[in-house]
């Protein structure tokens, strides 16, 4: 099998996505962590960019798994190989593999190339043959390689015949307008054998490739089966990334190849780096994770309903199609209004509380997720205020708040010169001490969180250690008359750990004051700070 990555090529052309050369280099170095076979740098010569990028990847990388391919068109048509500034730069990059594009629809031929069908085969020819010449391993795009064998099936495995024969190691069948199904691929993949091996070419399937595009949604499916058609070269890109909806998952693609067909697509080890690398690559990319994505998402092994906790606890596969650690993901059970008994003691075990001999202590978390949750409470993203719950029913001292309020105020001061700042005082009580505290923030709830902060520091110094990672307000429809409800997600940042707590209230700043208290709260508890030892 050849795993062949073009995100760095075809996957930066999804809208948004912008990388540097130093992105690039990083993006490279984590697809050889996964394991694939090709890493599609770019298009030296075209883009200045890329051609910056093949020079440094050739002294700064060292990859254990991948080699780098080169992309770039064919001769101009009315020239020689030889003598195309833009095939130079193909040699120029250096690259051991060389990816060209050729148009294989005869009306993109005539209209967008406006030269002759003679003329673009030549074009493959002569460019593919000098590849070769030049030692380069070679891999011919076939673009709109469907579309075109659909309207003119003959001259579309013409094209592919021609850079087989030249010396091209694959002819890649490319969906590049993302129209195909899977049962169209598998007949045309068939048809294609068929007029090849009437050619001449020996054991053609094995000379071809799949590059999908996603506009049907099928791009991963369409991979899948070209695959069990016996083509043994796919293409995809990290996340999907791509033009229009994108490319074929590679994640996906790999994993059902690996995991569910049995076929020898990674080497060792690598398959359980997907979830890390394919996050990382989305963090390069600016990109939020897509929380369920298939097989790395983190929600892809994630169960919300309680019929499926009462057999999940019984066996994890009942209801997970793979173990998530063969994908380097975990499974997790979701607390919600739909939660039962086996829920609720299945995610209290994932955080390291065993409700299963304690059956009231049970009964009475699972009654209180269900009425909070009646009035906008969710846990589904707030673990450590679900933790802070179960310990605090259990009488863990830990997971009691660490100071009792008096009072809390806030103001907000628009100033003549137009700057706006807002000020907080606390009042609170810790260790037996009154202390009263005043703080500025950029904003009411950072103003809060600062009061707070520099009146708990003098008794817990190890605050300076957690800082407020993201901050998230929904408005909830009420139910009285026009009144709504705000939710708070707080996500707090400590060294080498990351916690969610979760607020509920009318007011917007109650609302966030008990996620600011759950989060303190839950570090001291956990001793979440530099040279602290977890005491839980």
């Amino acid at each position: 099998m050849q795993v062949y990555d073009t995100t760095l090529r075809d996957g930066a052309q999804r809208e948004g996505i912008t990388y540097s050369v130093v992105d690039k280099l990083a993006v490279a170095r984590l697809l050889d962590e996964f394991g694939v076979g090709f890493i599609e740098g770019g298009w030296p010569g075209a883009m200045p960019k890329d051609t910056e990028f093949f020079r440094r990847a050739r002294t700064e990388l060292n990859l254990r798994h991948a080699l780098f391919t080169a992309f770039g068109a064919t001769r101009k048509a009315g020239t020689t190989a030889d003598k195309d500034r833009q095939v130079r730069a193909l040699l120029d990059a250096e690259t051991p593999v060389v990816t060209l594009v050729a148009k294989s629809d005869v009306r993109h031929v005539e209209r967008a190339l406006r030269t002759t069908l003679e003329e673009n085969l030549a074009m493959v020819r002569d460019t593919v043959e000098l590849m070769v010449r030049e030692g380069r391993r070679v891999f011919l795009d076939c673009e709109h390689f469907y579309d075109g064998f659909r309207f003119n099936p003959e001259y579309t495995t013409l094209v592919a015949y021609t850079a087989l024969e030249a010396g091209a190691e694959a002819a890649v069948m490319c969906d590049t307008n993302g129209g195909m199904l899977p049962s169209m691929v598998t007949r045309v993949v068939g048809d294609v054998v068929e007029r090849l091996a009437a050619l001449g070419v020996e054991d053609p399937v094995t000379r071809l490739g799949m590059h999908a595009q996603n506009d049907t949604s099928c791009a991963v499916a369409n991979t899948v089966a070209a695959v069990e058609a016996g083509v043994p070269h796919f293409q995809g890109t990290a996340n999907g990334y791509g033009e229009r909806p994108g490319n074929a998952d590679l994640f996906a693609v790999v994993a059902n190849l690996q995991l569910k067909l049995g076929l020898k697509v990674l080497p060792d080890g690598c398959l359980e780096q997907m979830v890390r690398v394919s996050h990382a690559i989305a963090e390069i990319a600016n990109i939020a994770p897509d929380t369920h994505q298939a097989y790395a998402g983190s929600s892809a092994f994630a169960h919300k309903a309680g019929l499926h906790a009462s057999a999940i606890k019984v066996d994890p596969l009942l209801y997970n199609h793979i173990e998530p650690e063969l994908v380097g993901n975990d499974m997790r059970i979701l607390v919600t209004e739909m939660a039962g008994r086996a829920s609720v003691e299945l995610k209290s075990r994932e955080l390291g509380v065993d409700l299963a001999g304690h059956p009231e202590t049970l009964s009475r978390v699972t009654d209180r997720v269900k009425q909070l949750e009646a009035q906008g409470w969710s846990f589904e993203a707030a673990d450590a205020s679900f933790e802070l719950m179960i310990r605090s029913e259990l009488g863990d001292a830990a997971a009691q708040r660490p100071f009792s309020l008096e009072s809390y105020r806030v103001l907000v001061e628009h100033r003549e010169d137009g700057a706006v700042v807002s000020e907080a005082t606390v009042k609170v009580r810790v260790r037996g001490e009154r202390v009263i505290a005043t703080a500025e923030g950029n904003g009411p709830v950072n103003a809060l969180d600062n009061s707070l902060r520099v009146a708990l520091t003098k008794h817990f110094p190890e605050l300076a250690d957690f800082e407020l990672a993201d901050y998230k307000v929904r408005i909830l429809e009420g139910s009285h008359g026009t009144g709504a409800i705000t939710r708070v997600l707080v996500e707090t940042r400590g060294p080498g750990k990351d916690w969610v707590t979760v607020g509920v209230h009318e007011n917007v700043v109650e609302a966030s004051w008990h996620a600011l208290v759950d989060a303190l709260t839950y570090g001291l508890s956990r001793n979440y700070a530099v040279g602290s030892t977890n005491s839980a």
